[in-house]
């Protein structure tokens, strides 16, 4: 199964970010939450954009484009096989860096992708 990140994870039940963590575990994907908050969701604890993980499919972008720099390093070292920009964390600087690396680049709704098989 794709082991998937979650950038912008939250224990907000109304944020998408929730809601993929959730949606996630219950279709047998294993998850990494990273956020600035603390907390549990979905089962996983919310972990700070520190220790690389090396085994990462995807990582799904609930960030702004203006908060995205500072992970830009993270997310590229992590160096999963794709990335979702997520509706509202589109961002054509972090995606050419992602695809000069080798990294797929998909402008799409998790979510979406999770409820329609396209995942």
């Amino acid at each position: 199964m794709k082991k998937t990140l979650i950038l912008g994870a939250s224990t907000n039940p109304a944020r998408y970010s929730y809601l993929v963590a959730n949606k996630l575990v219950r279709k047998g994907y294993p998850i990494v939450n990273v956020g600035r908050k603390v907390g549990t969701v979905a089962g996983a604890e919310i972990e700070p954009a520190e220790a690389i993980h090396q085994d990462i499919d995807t990582i799904t972008l609930y960030v702004g484009p203006q908060n995205q720099a500072p992970y830009y390093d993270y997310i590229l070292k992590t160096n999963p096989k794709r990335i979702i920009f997520n509706p509202g964390a589109e961002n054509a600087e972090l995606a050419e860096k992602a695809k000069a690396q080798g990294i797929e680049v998909v402008e799409a709704c998790t979510l979406v992708m999770l409820n329609t098989g396209q995942y």
